[in-house]
């Protein structure tokens, strides 16, 4: 892979990045505490907003899992290691690369 390629990936993984911190500061109140005042809220309008809470947190939760993929992609950008498999060493297709520049395993190896 020329170093073109990779400084695309780079680029696309750190605005990525960005974005995603910026979704997590947005959306950090909505893991809130939900209130328990039944005179305030009835008994179905809080059901919905504890369901609308675990939603939040599910989503902040695979946010941060994304981020964690993308810091580990850049990593191997910066080692060298970047698009290649962590099972068998070989390149990783340009195409899989494409859809998502945070795997780890090539087609075959995923497969397994």
């Amino acid at each position: 892979m020329d170093e073109a390629t990779i400084e695309q990936y780079r680029t696309a993984l750190l605005r990525l990045k960005a974005e995603l911190r910026a979704l997590e500061e947005t959306f950090r109140e909505a893991g809130d505490t939900v209130e328990l005042d039944q005179t305030r809220v009835g008994r179905l309008s809080r059901m919905d907003a504890m369901q609308s809470q675990q939603m939040a947190l599910e989503t902040a939760r695979r946010r941060q899992q994304r981020l964690v993929r993308i810091e580990g992609a850049l990593r191997r950008i910066e080692s060298g290691d970047f698009g290649y498999c962590f099972v068998c060493g070989e390149e990783i297709d340009a195409l899989r690369l494409a859809v998502d520049p945070t795997v780890t395993r090539c087609m075959g190896c995923a497969d397994k």
